[in-house]
């Protein structure tokens, strides 16, 4: 999966979201808890993860993602360089922000690959 370069690199956390609505079209805010916050090495190594998932064909399911990346820089009053929401239904990410080319902005993911595990147990295992 390819992320936003500049946006990764000046990355300093990384929320986790469990997604409880939307976002109905790329850009749009997506809303649900944040499991898991996660700065400095331990958010440049999940961005690291989420830069390995391999790519997969596309299938459709609607668009229903579980869960969301929110990466911010030093300024925590500032909004999200970027977000990006995962739909494990038909393989597919949106990401969204300042720092996100339209090219970008939807990319097919392999579920079935262990990263997307890997990425998983790690959020859940930080949670609460």
């Amino acid at each position: 999966m390819k992320l936003p370069v500049s946006a990764v690199r000046a990355t300093d956390r990384l929320d986790v979201v469990r997604v409880s609505a939307g976002p109905a079209r790329r850009g749009e805010p997506m809303t649900g808890e944040v499991t898991a916050r996660w700065e400095g090495a331990e958010a440049a190594g999940a961005l690291t993860l989420i830069g390995k998932l391999p790519t997969a064909q596309q299938t459709l399911c609607g668009f229903a993602p579980g869960w969301g990346v929110r990466a911010y820089g030093g300024d925590t009053a500032a909004p999200p360089l970027f977000e990006a929401a995962f739909c494990y239904g038909c393989d597919e990410a949106w990401l969204w922000g300042p720092a996100v080319p339209e090219h970008l902005g939807r990319q097919q993911f392999d579920s079935g690959s262990p990263t997307p595990s890997t990425f998983c147990c790690a959020s859940v295992r930080r949670r609460g």
